[in-house]
């Protein structure tokens, strides 16, 4: 962790970006409609790349192949809720080096266009958003005025502006423009006097001379709320037999300057339960052509997506009644792969580019994938037996929310704390507001599972299959699946909301307990043996060799439920194969261990593992595709 301290930085930034560094400069030319770059046209082709979602080990084979690809411009989100992750500590070490993903973007020949939120929606955990702040004002309004709100969105951009101001082109780095918000138009709140104290937040941190921007879907209720009007507006859209009727309507609000589409669609996100997302690259192609022939600026979203590791994917809703997580993989069919390897929409893009202005000659190699096989799980525990592994305890009359916890991610325990009523089987237990998936015991039996994915905000109910004594406990374990990142349901606190109900009658007393699984070294194994061992809410462990020089692999578990997965204490994501689509998990070899160091795979399984005895099945597997 480091705290950034910035107030001599901001003055020596404020001077630079006035007089400019030998002369470097970067404009909006209205008169002639385009970008000037050191007084001459310019026309950005730009491919996102989140450097939150891939390992820092790749950000400069990444960068290269965008630059390989014809590319001047990468694109990059800034999640606020990834460097504070506690009110006033800021993290930019390791992965999360956002300055160091800047200067090898410059290193390699790529410019850089930063969207620096403070909200970011990219498919990330609460939009980017910290989930501390619905515990400083349960009922914050959020990407609004709220003068609450608005205190930590100040700090944290004053703090974040000012440590990027050193990289604006005008200072001699790469960053030629910086984004305001992300699709504002579409929140309900609509609020102007809050994008213009953002708009005047930036323009005090950055200097009069950086061009910031705004980005909405390219419909007009949408640029009447997301725009300000010292902001440039520039429009999203994806595959369409007709980008200039889009354009169009960023004319209504920019009657000049250059015409831009900041996120040109190259395929789709994935959620848990659904189809995966694909686009033709043919198709693809001959629309980035199109917008080409404009002499339009063009970002790609995404060029490469790339993994949300751990805890950190999204969530959208369909029409306020279903909630949709994201997957772990974000793959979006983009022009590089989740694993960063070239494909045939990369080729095509290339061909189309090199009509444009000049292109590398040469393309970049896949990066090695090995299969190490099968691994056999040989240890075990139970969570509902792991008491090392809670962080905290709350006792109260009703559940309390992972917020009030303290929690952002992982997992709540919630156990009666004192006697119940004696109550038959076929008992109704109600649970008021799942966030977002929960798995109920009966002392140590399994009783059902209920999740919001099938109704986002009801109440959800199973029938007990066993009867419950004075003498019982029973224990429901909450996963955080994602909080909402898009829409106006965003203020998504996990756990149990409202309390839980036997055949309509309110339980009390109950401990919450945090379990954020954020050290897998507190787990206490024991050797996976024949007797009692319990199928859901269990950890598995496994061991094995990578070799010498370890290569990217893919986690493959077609036999195993639902759960996590960790290679070395790393958060790999969200496995759950049976719903799908995604299948494996992306292993960067920046991970794994040389020999004659063994690997350590641990599997949280939630819901149902496959080790019976003999455990025949009790393995996981490391595949190359």
């Amino acid at each position: 962790m480091s705290v950034i301290t910035l107030l001599p930085l901001f003055v020596f930034t404020f001077v630079f970006t006035i007089c400019g560094v030998n002369g470097r400069s970067f404009s909006i030319d209205y008169q002639n409609d385009t970008f000037l770059k050191d007084g001459v046209p310019f026309r950005y082709i730009s491919g996102s790349l989140h450097y939150s979602r891939v390992p820092s080990h790749y950000w400069k084979d990444r960068l290269e192949k965008l630059y390989a690809a014809g590319l001047n411009a990468v694109q990059t989100y800034v999640p606020w809720n990834f460097h504070e992750p506690t009110p006033g500590v800021y993290d930019f070490d390791g992965d999360k080096d956002l300055v160091q993903f800047i200067q090898i973007a410059q290193e390699v020949g790529l410019l850089v266009i930063l969207r620096a939120g403070p909200y970011i929606c990219g498919e990330w955990e609460m939009g980017g958003l910290p989930s501390w702040l619905l515990t400083i004002k349960p009922n914050i309004a959020l990407r609004t005025s709220d003068p609450v709100y608005l205190f930590y969105v100040d700090q944290w951009l004053s703090s974040l502006l000012s440590y990027m101001s050193p990289f604006l082109y005008a200072n001699g780095g790469p960053i030629i423009s910086v984004q305001v918000e992300n699709e504002y138009g579409d929140y309900f709140a609509c609020d102007h006097n809050y994008m213009n104290h953002l708009a005047q937040l930036f323009r005090q941190s950055l200097g009069p001379d950086v061009v910031l921007f705004t980005t909405d879907n390219a419909s007009v209720n949408a640029l009447r709320c997301g725009t300000d009007p010292s902001l440039y507006a520039t429009v999203d859209f994806g595959v369409t037999a007709n980008p200039m009727q889009y354009f169009e309507i960023q004319r209504q609000f920019e009657p000049h300057g250059p015409l831009v589409n900041s996120e040109f669609y190259t395929g789709w996100l994935d959620y848990w339960e659904y189809p995966h997302q694909t686009l033709d690259s043919k198709v693809l192609a001959d629309n980035l052509n199109m917008i080409l022939e404009l002499n339009a600026s063009v970002n790609m979203y995404m060029f490469e997506g790339g993994t949300t590791f751990g805890f950190n994917n999204g969530a959208d809703t369909a029409n306020a009644t279903v909630y949709l997580p994201v997957t772990s993989s974000y793959d979006y069919n983009a022009p590089l792969t989740e694993a960063g390897d070239p494909w045939e929409k990369f080729a095509l893009i290339k061909q189309v580019i090199s009509k444009y202005q000049p292109v590398p000659s040469y393309t970049p190699p896949a990066t090695p994938k090995t299969a190490y096989g099968n691994v056999a799980m040989v240890e075990y525990a139970w969570l509902l037996d792991s008491p090392q592994m809670i962080t905290k305890n709350i006792t109260s009359d009703a559940p309390v929310t992972m917020e009030v916890l303290g929690q952002s991610f992982g997992y709540v325990i919630y156990r009666t704390s004192g006697p119940l009523s004696s109550l038959p089987s076929g008992s109704t237990l109600t649970v008021l507001g799942v966030h977002d998936r929960a798995v109920v015991y009966v002392d140590d039996s399994l009783q059902g599972i209920l999740t919001r994915i099938e109704a986002i905000n009801t109440n959800l109910s199973l029938v007990l299959k066993s009867s419950i004594t004075s003498q019982s406990q029973i224990s429901i374990v909450v996963e955080n699946m994602g909080r909402i990142s898009y829409g106006s349901m965003i203020n998504d606190f996990k756990g149990i909301l409202y309390g839980v109900e036997i055949n309509g009658t309110p339980i009390t007393g109950w401990t919450s307990q945090s379990i954020p699984l954020n050290d897998t070294t507190r787990i206490h194994f024991q050797e996976l043996a024949a007797n009692n061992i319990k199928q859901s809410t269990a950890f598995f462990r496994g061991f094995f060799s990578s070799g010498k020089i370890p290569n990217d692999t893919f986690l493959s578990l077609p036999d195993w439920t639902k759960g996590q997965a960790f290679i070395n204490g790393f958060n790999l994501g969200r496995y759950w194969p049976g719903e799908g689509p995604q299948k494996t998990l992306y292993v960067p070899a920046n991970i794994l261990k040389a020999d004659p160091a063994m690997n350590e795979l641990i599997l949280f399984e939630i819901d149902n593992a496959p080790c019976l005895p003999p455990f025949e099945a009790c393995y996981a597997a490391f595949v190359s595709v």
